[in-house]
């Protein structure tokens, strides 16, 4: 059996672009080794079906800022790949890009399938051999530097070189650790808060935009700001799942039972001060639900945080007590919720953890300690908020690991 030049263990994002920037750069026999029978699924399904591809945020030192574990160690290969270069390598493929208000970038058709097509059309014209139902039990490197790798059915692919691209999948860290490489227990991120504060229900589909929301832990504060989404469970919306990716570890220590900490106002505490004395001098006729100290509130969210202080919608804002006043005060500067738990549907789309980092080069995404044997994507203990950074750090870490292989294999052909 003739062993192929480069084995690509998952057929996820990270995968493809792998063995096409490898098949494009000189290696000729690549298979890609997929565990179920689709390819490509977390690029189906993600961003709603429309898959946010990258994010235009083209400096490279403001691109990792975006990454809670992983950023320093991505700043040089960001350096060599970045988003704008992502966005490039697809429009010349034919996948026609656009960006956002919030920079996020899609396909202009607003469909994942035209990502995943162009993927597997540029891999398939490069002779790419695709092979799925091959889910990876076990891969043993022989004496003379090759890999036996065998499936559950005890089928067996030989290779040269590896690549594991496995995401997230416990199956992919325990082939990593049979190679020598230590794990970073994987938790959770880019999750949800849930709390069963009474009656906050009432105001699911409220969105609020540009909110300060913090968790305060023991020994640490997580902050964040962003727009907040009500849901019927609790909490959803980009500053909340930006902050769990940045707390996903302490929030997993916690068993996500914590304090959540939101400022509905954008005013400072003697700003609001003075807006709320203004409303009762100037507008002491008037009840509180029809003038509202924050106008963003809408009117429902304005209505259950009255009632959550024990104020009457009705009251005028000439009858505000000070006792009550400073209640208001209190409640839009620091309203309190208990989360005690994640979002009820395991909906969490990345996880925190992987292979260590300082166990694989970043120049060329090779293992320091099995050589022959790289990793790219989520399988790293790299992690990046929402909005595309992770799919980014997919492309970019397929993209070195691409090229690093195929020096790899024209040294070796040229000896």
């Amino acid at each position: 059996m003739e062993p192929f030049d480069l084995a690509v263990v998952g057929g996820g994002a990270a995968g493809f672009m792998t063995a096409i920037i490898a098949a494009e750069n000189g290696v000729k026999r690549i298979i890609i080794l997929e565990g179920t029978s689709k390819l490509m699924e977390k690029v189906r399904i993600s961003g709603g079906g429309r898959c946010n591809v990258t994010n235009a945020t083209w400096v490279p030192n403001e691109l990792v800022e975006n990454y809670p574990r992983g950023g320093i160690q991505l700043l040089e290969a960001f350096n060599r790949f970045a988003a704008g270069d992502v966005f490039d390598w697809f429009e010349k493929r034919g996948l026609k890009l656009k960006i956002e208000d919030d920079l996020r970038v899609f396909p202009e058709s607003n469909s994942s399938s035209d990502v995943i097509d162009c993927l597997r059309k540029s891999a398939l014209s490069k002779k790419v051999e695709i092979l799925t139902k091959f889910f990876v039990k076990e891969i043993l490197k022989t004496p003379d530097n090759i890999f036996n790798i065998f499936s559950l059915k005890k089928e067996k692919v030989i290779s040269k070189n590896v690549i594991l691209s496995t995401g997230g999948h416990p199956s992919g860290y325990k082939l990593a650790a049979n190679l020598g490489h230590s794990i970073v227990k994987p938790v959770p991120s880019l999750f949800t808060f849930s709390t069963k504060e009474p009656n906050l229900e009432k105001c699911r589909g409220v969105s609020i935009k540009d909110i300060d929301i913090e968790i305060k832990l023991k020994n640490k504060t997580f902050y964040n700001r962003g727009d907040l989404l009500i849901t019927h469970w609790g909490f959803s919306g980009p500053a909340v799942l930006k902050l769990s990716s940045i707390a996903a570890r302490e929030l997993f220590s916690q068993k996500y039972k914590f304090n959540l900490i939101i400022k509905w106002s954008v005013l400072s505490f003697e700003e609001l001060k003075e807006k709320i004395n203004y409303l009762r001098l100037n507008k002491g006729k008037v009840n509180l639900i029809n003038s509202r100290p924050v106008p963003l509130l809408t009117k429902r969210l304005w209505i259950f945080l009255l009632n959550k202080i024990g104020l009457d919608k009705e009251k005028k804002w000439s009858d505000l007590m000070a006792d009550e006043r400073d209640k208001m005060i209190n409640i839009l500067m620091k309203d309190k919720y208990i989360i005690s738990g994640k979002g009820p549907f395991g909906e969490e789309f990345v996880t925190s953890g992987g292979v260590k980092i300082n166990e694989v080069s970043f120049k060329s995404m090779e293992s320091l300690i099995c050589p022959g044997l790289f990793f790219s994507g989520e399988v790293l203990d790299v992690d990046g908020i929402t909005g595309g950074f992770n799919f980014q750090h997919c492309w970019t870490s397929g993209w070195i690991a691409g090229i690093a292989v195929s020096k790899l294999n024209n040294k070796v052909t040229n000896q």
